[in-house]
C-alpha cells in the first residue's frame, strides 16, 4: 500500500508541475472584430483585397498558396475583384508552361486558371533560401494552427527584444506569441511599408488584421455559404417547431374534450 501510496504522490506531483508550466507559458492572444464571426459573419470585401495585397507584396516571395487559382479572386464570397482585375493580377504574374511543340517549356503570362505561382521550385529550395527552415504554405493556414485567426494576427505583431537571461541564434527572432517564444521568420511588417490600393492607412495592426482576414478566407472560401445554410436551418427548424407545438396541442384539446 505505502509504495502504490508513493507511486500515486510522485504522479500528482509530476501533473502538477506541468499543469503550471502550461498555465504559466499560456499567453492572451490579441483580440480585434473579425467581421466573419458568428452566424451572419460576412467577410469585409475591402479587408480581403487588402489582405491580398498584403500577402503579395510581403509574404508571397516566401510563402505559398498552392490550393488557390486566380479565378477564385473573382468568386462571389471572396474578394470578388472584378474579371477583368483578376485578369489583371494574373497576367502579372510569369507561369512555366509546356512542353511546347519543340519538346521545351518556356513561360507565359498568368491566366484565370493558374494556382498562385510559387516562390521556390521545390523544397528544397526554399530551405536552402531561408536557412534550412521551410516557410509554410498559407492556403489553410489559419485551420492548421491553434488559435486560428487571433493566433496569426498575434504573431505578426508579437516581435520584440528577448528578455534578460534569453539568447537567440543568429536568424532566430524573439516573438511572444510563438510557440517557444522562438521563430525563423523576421519581422516582416512596419508602419507604411505598402501603400493601400484604396488609401486606407497601412499600420501593423492594419496590415495584421488584412492579411489575417485574407488567409482565413483562403482556409473557409465557403464559410458565407455555410453561415446562410445554417441560418436557413435555424429557421426552418423553428417553423417546424411551431407548427408542430401547435397540431399536438389541437390533438391533445380533443383527447381532454372527450373526458
Amino acid at each position: 500500500m505505502k509504495k502504490i501510496f508513493n507511486l500515486l504522490s510522485s504522479i500528482l506531483i509530476i501533473f502538477n508541475i506541468t499543469f503550471n508550466v502550461v498555465s504559466a507559458e499560456k499567453v492572451e492572444y490579441l483580440k480585434t472584430d473579425w467581421s466573419f464571426k458568428g452566424l451572419f459573419g460576412k467577410f469585409d470585401r475591402s479587408s480581403l483585397q487588402r489582405g491580398y495585397q498584403v500577402y503579395t507584396e510581403v509574404c508571397s516571395s516566401c510563402h505559398s498558396m498552392k490550393y488557390l487559382s486566380y479565378r477564385n479572386l473573382s468568386e462571389k464570397g471572396g474578394p470578388e475583384f472584378s474579371i477583368d482585375q483578376a485578369k489583371a493580377i494574373a497576367a502579372s504574374f510569369e507561369v512555366t508552361d509546356g512542353p511546347n511543340s519543340d519538346g521545351e517549356m518556356f513561360t507565359r503570362p498568368g491566366k484565370l486558371s493558374d494556382k498562385f505561382v510559387m516562390p521556390y521550385e521545390n523544397i528544397k529550395a526554399a530551405q536552402a533560401a531561408n536557412g534550412g527552415a521551410y516557410p509554410p504554405d498559407m492556403s489553410v493556414l489559419v485551420k492548421a494552427r491553434k488559435g486560428g485567426v487571433d493566433y496569426i494576427y498575434s504573431l505578426l505583431q508579437g516581435y520584440e527584444d528577448p528578455p534578460a537571461g534569453i539568447t537567440l541564434d543568429d536568424g532566430v527572432y524573439y516573438n511572444k506569441f510563438m510557440y517557444g517564444n522562438k521563430i525563423k521568420m523576421s519581422n516582416q511588417l512596419s508602419d507604411g511599408l505598402i501603400q493601400y490600393a484604396d488609401g486606407t492607412n497601412a499600420t501593423v495592426e492594419q496590415m495584421s488584421k488584412d492579411v489575417t482576414t485574407f488567409l482565413m478566407w483562403a482556409a473557409e472560401p465557403h464559410l458565407e455559404a455555410r453561415h446562410k445554410m445554417g441560418l436557413k436551418a435555424i429557421v426552418y427548424l423553428i417553423i417546424l417547431t411551431t407548427l408542430v407545438y401547435f397540431s399536438m396541442k389541437k390533438i391533445w384539446s380533443r383527447v381532454e374534450t372527450k373526458v
